[in-house]
């Protein structure tokens, strides 16, 4: 039988969303990469994704995080959001492979180190973006948004048979005032239905964690709770 994954690392850490708790989210190395329809299938049950790893968590006292995903076909924009839209049309947005360059590096360490992101303090190292970013286990492209020539800001995405997954998205901090957090998803969004995509997942969803709960905005969206996909407002899904 085919060895699929291996788990690389499992232990409990401190939690990088709430204060004084203990998290625990276990790495599975994958040795070979994924299809579109094992991506979709991994996506369904929680799965994020990091280099050539998948994870989910697994935190021995708390439940806070809630993989979310987003209806792609049904989603409708907040009017908040539309003028988010209209506000960055002088935006280029061009989707290709996800490379590196000394550019998206430097604006990946300004994003996380000018915006008090980074839990050690310490820079990203060219190795270290093509491990997190690059050497993935599935198809993964990147959107780069580009201001009068210049790079302001990428989204890393994972691409499977029907569904999508962001992966992480950062900015120069110049431009946050254009709440390039919400622009970029709504990009993320009118792409995957371009493709006819199902969902777009757009990771955790923490209700105490303000850098997270953001994504709830995006309706109509599932939240995975006690291994069911629900939207509060109607019947779990069979999913």
């Amino acid at each position: 039988m085919e060895l699929r994954e291996q788990l690389v690392h499992d232990a409990e850490e401190d939690c990088p969303y709430l204060d004084n708790q203990v998290a625990r989210m276990p790495l599975r190395w994958q040795m070979r990469k994924l299809s579109g329809e094992e991506l979709d299938a991994a996506l369904a049950t929680g799965d994020r994704r990091v280099g050539r790893m998948l994870y989910r968590t697994s935190c021995p006292s708390c439940v806070a995080c809630e993989p979310l995903r987003v209806r792609v076909q049904e989603f409708k924009p907040s009017k908040s959001q539309r003028r988010v839209w209209n506000k960055n049309q002088d935006i280029k947005v061009t989707v290709g492979p996800a490379v590196y360059s000394e550019e998206r590096l430097d604006l990946y360490n300004r994003h996380k180190l000018e915006r008090g992101l980074s839990r050690d303090g310490k820079a990203m190292t060219p190795q270290g973006y093509e491990g997190w970013f690059l050497r993935s286990c599935v198809q993964t492209v990147e959107m780069c948004f580009e201001l009068d020539g210049r790079l302001v800001a990428i989204s890393i995405v994972d691409v499977g048979a029907r569904d999508s997954s962001s992966v992480y998205h950062f900015f120069d901090p110049d431009v946050a005032d254009r709440s390039m957090g919400t622009f970029s998803a709504l990009v993320e969004l009118a792409w995957s239905r371009s493709r006819g995509g199902r969902y777009h997942y757009l990771g955790l969803y923490v209700g105490g964690c303000s850098r997270l709960n953001y994504k709830d905005r995006f309706r109509p969206n599932e939240r995975a709770i006690d291994g069911r996909w629900v939207n509060p407002e109607e019947e779990p899904s069979s999913e």
